[in-house]
């Protein structure tokens, strides 16, 4: 098992509906040290890629996000759900259904921020059906920019979202991949593992 299967099996909660809960340590409260190991790892993935710009959606891919282009050395940028009144100018806007949350939003990156020049590593919390990677591959390609790859920390392997991005040509980089979960038992096997 790897560092971040390690940690799921240990403190992720498994319940009804194909749900993980991970709010003690990733989403919610953020183990720090952990977060920062997350970011040292997508570095080492695509270190060999000329990112110049990291790119997730509000609001629990952000502080992964962080750590993530930290490494790089390179500005985060992050979709919004919603616009505020301090956003003005032109944006790319995507519309994105969350699995989690079972809605629908759009999401908008100001123009400003992203334009052709940029090569961007897409990274998000969790994968499960990959609408919300599928929005932000569209507002990077509507920039002109070039999707270099895209990080996720948790893939829900038994759902159709890595699936759909990997058949879309893209390197998708999942740190752990959960192939199933019991709601009853609590065990999650990881792609590759036996049951934890």
């Amino acid at each position: 098992m790897n560092f971040l299967e390690e940690r799921i099996a240990r403190d992720g909660i498994v319940k009804p509906g194909n749900v993980l809960k991970v709010d003690s340590f990733l989403n919610h409260q953020m183990d720090i040290a952990l977060i920062e190991e997350i970011g040292r790892e997508f570095h080492r993935r695509f270190v060999d890629k000329p990112i110049t710009k990291v790119l997730t959606i509000e609001a629990s891919g952000i502080g992964i996000a962080c750590f993530v282009a930290k490494e790089f050395g390179v500005p985060m940028v992050f979709a919004k759900k919603s616009k505020s009144v301090n956003i003005e100018g032109e944006m790319f806007v995507a519309e994105v259904e969350s699995f989690t949350h079972k809605n629908k939003n759009q999401v908008i990156v100001s123009k400003k921020f992203l334009n052709a020049e940029d090569h961007v590593l897409i990274i998000d919390d969790f994968l499960a059906n990959g609408c919300a990677l599928q929005g932000l591959i569209s507002i990077v390609e509507s920039a002109g920019a070039t999707v270099e790859g895209l990080g996720i920390v948790i893939e829900k392997g038994f759902q159709i979202g890595g699936k759909v991005i990997r058949n879309l040509g893209y390197q998708l980089e999942s740190l752990a991949i959960v192939d199933a979960m019991d709601p009853e038992t609590g065990k999650i096997t990881f792609r590759g593992q036996s049951p934890k």
